[in-house]
């Protein structure tokens, strides 16, 4: 017992006479890739409820939104009627 209390009090001696070291942070900026948006503008329609559903669920099961799945939605069809003409 007497030993554990001498290491105790050693280390409080050690604590007392030695500065705390405090630990230095280096911060560097978090590098973002900068792409291009094209300009947006809104885009309102009234769907089915289902298709909105489906809509829905295939977001959730793929993590993609809403926005995305109708702009993608849009761009395969009119590249599709573009490809006919």
């Amino acid at each position: 017992m007497t030993d554990y209390k001498d290491k105790l009090g050693g280390l409080a001696d050690k604590l007392k006479k030695e500065t705390p070291k405090t630990p230095i942070q280096e911060v560097h900026p978090v590098r973002q890739n900068v792409i291009a948006k094209e300009d947006e503008a809104q885009l309102n329609v009234w769907i089915p409820k289902g298709l909105l559903k489906r809509m829905k669920s295939y977001g959730v099961e793929y993590e993609h939104s809403l926005k995305d799945i109708s702009i993608d939605a849009l761009k395969f069809f009119l590249d599709a009627k573009c490809k006919k003409s």
